[in-house]
């Protein structure tokens, strides 16, 4: 089915759901979340895949795998909410071919959250793995000027690059005179920009969604061809 827009139920029920995070409360209301949320979830991230196949075509949103799990993970957490009060998806390169709670970590990508006054959709790579980080390093001192390139041209739509994990000094190994110095203490590579729930209510959001993609993918596309994971020009 077409895309045609996320309805105030799914805003009521993830409010709902934050005040009464419990088992009991979300079963009996499963309907409402399949329908207001799930359902449209995979529908727009469907429409997404359209796009992305002449935009991106190395980038794949596939309904069954990178649709984000209601439930929380609760095992290491003081935390025992069982579920997530937010839905989302997380687009990745195909050659890592699995789900998305597996990948996120394994290249740069596109993210799609929905939440109460804080939807987003954001873009890179967070807490790259040691091994990642290094080549990405590498990458930055090999070819500054691109990565800086992408920077501007996304910077209007997504800003500045996220400083959530950044060092005091230039990583051990690395001279403090490079000039890529000021990207080295990155330890994530991200950006986001907002989403208002008026945009979530309209049937135009695949486009809307699908022109911010535009802007960031040669950030993601960098990132990951310092991986390894190179771009395509057809599926």
């Amino acid at each position: 089915m077409a895309f045609t827009g996320f309805r105030p139920a799914a805003f009521q029920f993830l409010r709902g759901l934050k005040r009464n995070n419990r088992r009991e409360w979300f079963e009996a209301r499963r309907d409402v979340y399949e329908a207001e949320l799930r359902a449209p979830l995979r529908e727009l991230l469907e429409e997404i895949d359209i796009r992305l196949a002449t935009m991106a075509p190395e980038l794949v949103a596939d309904p069954k795998r990178s649709v984000f799990r209601i439930h929380r993970d609760i095992r290491f957490s003081k935390d025992k909410s069982p579920y997530k009060t937010n839905v989302g998806f997380w687009v990745n390169h195909r050659a890592l071919g699995r789900s998305a709670a597996t990948v996120v970590h394994g290249g740069a990508g596109l993210y799609f959250h929905l939440e109460p006054r804080a939807s987003m959709i954001a873009a890179g790579i967070w807490m790259p793995p040691p091994v990642a980080l290094v080549r990405i390093r590498g990458a930055l001192i090999d070819d500054l000027a691109g990565f800086e390139g992408t920077l501007r041209r996304l910077r209007p739509r997504f800003g500045a690059l996220s400083e959530e994990a950044v060092l005091q000094r230039v990583p051990r190994g690395y001279l403090p005179s490079l000039a890529a110095a000021r990207w080295l203490r990155y330890k994530s590579f991200t950006v986001s920009c907002p989403l208002v729930a008026a945009d979530l209510q309209r049937p135009d959001l695949p486009d809307r969604v699908a022109r911010a993609y535009a802007v960031v993918i040669p950030f993601v596309r960098w990132i990951n061809s310092a991986l390894g994971l190179g771009p395509s020009v057809r599926r």
